[in-house]
């Protein structure tokens, strides 16, 4: 299987303007910030980053730290733009902005991807505030938005709000994606595409333990049966930098093998502004046809 990278390009409201030294300069329309990025083992361009403000780890090796400000940041948030979508970016205690820029080319794609058909049927699981769920929806997608969290999925409306789609058919769905997915096989229902991007670990809204490693080959399983030979695809990432994407790129392979079609695996990058060296941020699997 040969790898591919998927490269985040900048945009109006987002890129990347340096890395190096195990850090990342980047704006986020009017302002900027820093943030750690183990994998920027190169030196940076510049030395003097000037930036609004930056994300200091902590020393536990839970992802803890918190944000240092040298300018007035809004607390409540700031609107970006992405093509039609409009959503609200702010500093969140996880470290990010409330979205993941890399995901750009996968929205672009998976648009692509559905072109041609009417009133396609598209499921993000695990969809955070929603911006891949609006990318689709603006495109003409009927959506169904499923997150664990019920702050993510009111994010994810208010950004519907901020786009003037909120009368788009999308179902918000507060659940646990393995379990929802479980009884959507159940009831017989199939889907034209699926994207999902399941975090490392994770709770569901009732105490339900998602491990990665474990429970992904069953996600991966039930989601086939929801997709069938006239199906568009089936996008994964993955931010675990244990996995390899041949990994996951094998187990889409296997699941996949009864069904025509073409799966391929490799890296996110988003592109830096400052020399156009391409910055790793994840993993990907995806099955189309």
């Amino acid at each position: 299987m040969n790898l591919q990278t998927l490269p985040g390009e900048p945009w109006s409201d987002y890129g990347l303007i340096d890395s190096g030294h195990g850090r990342k300069l980047e704006r986020y329309g009017r302002y900027r910030f820093i943030r750690p990025e183990p994998q920027a083992m190169w030196a940076p361009a510049q030395d003097d980053w000037q930036a609004d403000g930056e994300f200091i780890p902590g020393s536990d090796e839970e992802g803890g730290g918190r944000w240092f400000y040298e300018r007035p940041v809004p607390a409540e948030g700031w609107p970006l733009h992405w093509q039609e979508v409009t959503f609200q970016a702010s500093c969140t205690p996880f470290r990010h902005l409330g979205f993941f820029p890399d995901m750009a080319p996968v929205w672009d794609w998976m648009r692509g991807r559905i072109a041609d058909k009417d009133q396609a049927q598209v499921m993000n699981l695990f969809g955070y505030t929603g911006v891949g769920t609006l990318a689709m929806a603006a495109a003409g997608a009927q959506m169904v938005h499923v997150d664990a969290s019920k702050k993510s999925v009111a994010q994810a409306r208010a950004n519907a709000a901020l786009s003037g789609l909120e009368d788009r058919p999308v179902r918000w769905i507060v659940d646990d994606a393995a379990k929802f997915v479980a009884r959507e096989v159940r009831r017989g229902r199939r889907y034209d595409g699926i994207l999902l991007d399941p975090p490392k670990y994770g709770r569901g809204p009732d105490g339900e333990v998602w491990r990665l490693e474990e429970d992904l080959p069953g996600l991966i399983a039930h989601c086939r049966q929801l997709l069938d030979a006239d199906s568009r695809f089936l996008f994964l990432t993955v931010y675990a930098v244990r996995m390899s994407a041949l990994a996951i790129g094998e187990l889409l392979r296997q699941a996949f093998a009864d069904l025509p079609g073409t799966v391929e695996a490799g890296e996110l990058a988003v592109r830096e502004e400052a020399r156009g060296l391409m910055l790793p941020t994840a993993i990907w699997a995806r099955w189309s046809r």
